[in-house]
């Protein structure tokens, strides 16, 4: 199973992912879990994301989908994903229709 959810912040997007990987065994991916994560362990995606965040803008399209097909061609995607409040941007969805 391959989904997206979209809404808006606190819309319940991750309650309702963490609630349909549990049944098909998909696994949730969340671009803001991702640069989190890249942030906290200093990467070079991480740092480069970080100096974007702390600026208060967003994170350009460039950058999110390098993350993203990295990551969607992670072993655990093979089941299924559900992208969680991705793509956010009309590039992004373009780009993400050419990694499926």
């Amino acid at each position: 199973m391959k989904l997206i959810l979209l809404g808006a912040p606190g819309a319940g997007k991750g309650t309702v992912a963490k609630l349909l990987t549990a049944v098909d065994g998909s696994v949730q991916i969340s671009t803001g879990d991702i640069l989190r994560g890249a942030v906290q362990a200093g990467t070079d995606l991480g740092k480069k994301a970080d100096a974007f965040m702390k600026a208060g803008d967003l994170v350009p399209d460039e950058l999110i989908m390098g993350i993203m097909e990295d990551r969607l061609q992670e072993p655990d995607c093979e089941k299924g994903f559900l992208l969680d409040g991705f793509p956010r941007t009309i590039p992004q969805a373009e780009a993400l229709k050419v990694l499926l």
